[in-house]
């Protein structure tokens, strides 16, 4: 198994500068490539999917090249696997106290 840090992602209550509207997940999220130490702010909307504990910790994002093996390895699932676009699939799981966001594009 191998990971690859990609992003920390912080909840926000506010919206930050720059960010975009994700519709189908009624949230507002910054690029990573805007801030230093790749930081992705979120801001969730009322009606969102995503489980409340993602609306209120912090997550470390890894791209990873086997998703179900990472899966396996986690404490519990939170959501996901879910389609991400492009083929890409992710889920969020708890493992060893903290949020983790699972990544994985197939190539192509």
């Amino acid at each position: 198994m191998a990971a690859e840090y990609m992003h920390i992602g912080i909840p926000v209550t506010n919206k930050k500068p720059g960010m975009t509207y994700n519709e189908g997940g009624k949230f507002w999220v910054s690029n990573v490539d805007d801030y230093d130490y790749k930081i992705e702010y979120l801001k969730f909307e009322e009606g969102t999917p995503f489980p409340e504990a993602i609306h209120r910790h912090p997550h470390v994002a890894y791209r990873v090249d086997d998703l179900e093996k990472y899966i396996e390895d986690a404490d519990s699932v939170i959501c996901g696997p879910m389609e991400s676009g492009s083929g890409a699939r992710l889920a969020f799981v708890w493992k060893d106290g903290a949020i983790l966001e699972l990544y994985h594009r197939p190539e192509a």
